[in-house]
């Protein structure tokens, strides 16, 4: 009996981010943009390359007074911003990214460095999917597009 793959995977969404037809994703599919809820892409470099987009995108906006930099740009921000408190254990979703990419919850982190986002969005996927399949080339490649 074979599993069947997360929806993120399936989707080609591993960030599992929303479908709203006002944003215009470069890779959405086309024939089946959603699944009711979530993006589908064309491949998982372009849900990859959304998540970055999603993040730096981030990074624009006021962060928390005291924490970090300026904008959105430390774990504890981004993930507050990504996976509200009102739907997830963020608490928990904080401690698992940062402790997979190595830093304080409150460290900035400078997100226009391909290789510390690639670490921020491989910890996003582990922890939407429960598993992370992507080779880290792949990962990189998504990252670049963004």
């Amino acid at each position: 009996m074979s599993k069947i793959a997360p929806r993120g995977i399936r989707n080609n969404n591993p960030g599992n981010i929303d479908y709203n037809e006002r944003n215009p994703w470069q890779g959405l599919d086309q024939q089946k943009p959603s699944d009711g809820r979530f993006c589908r892409f064309i491949g998982p470099e372009w849900g990859i390359r959304a998540i970055a987009r999603v993040i730096r995108n981030y990074a624009k906006r006021d962060g928390t007074q005291g924490v970090g930099g300026k904008g959105i740009d430390t774990v504890q921000e981004i993930i507050h911003r990504w996976a509200p408190p009102t739907e997830n254990d963020t608490g928990a979703y904080v401690a698992q990214v940062a402790k997979a990419v190595g830093v304080s919850p409150t460290a900035p982190l400078n997100l226009e460095d391909d290789n510390t986002m690639a670490k921020l969005v491989t910890a996003i996927i582990r922890h939407e999917n429960g598993v992370q399949p992507y080779s880290d080339d792949l990962i990189l490649a998504g990252v670049k597009l963004a």
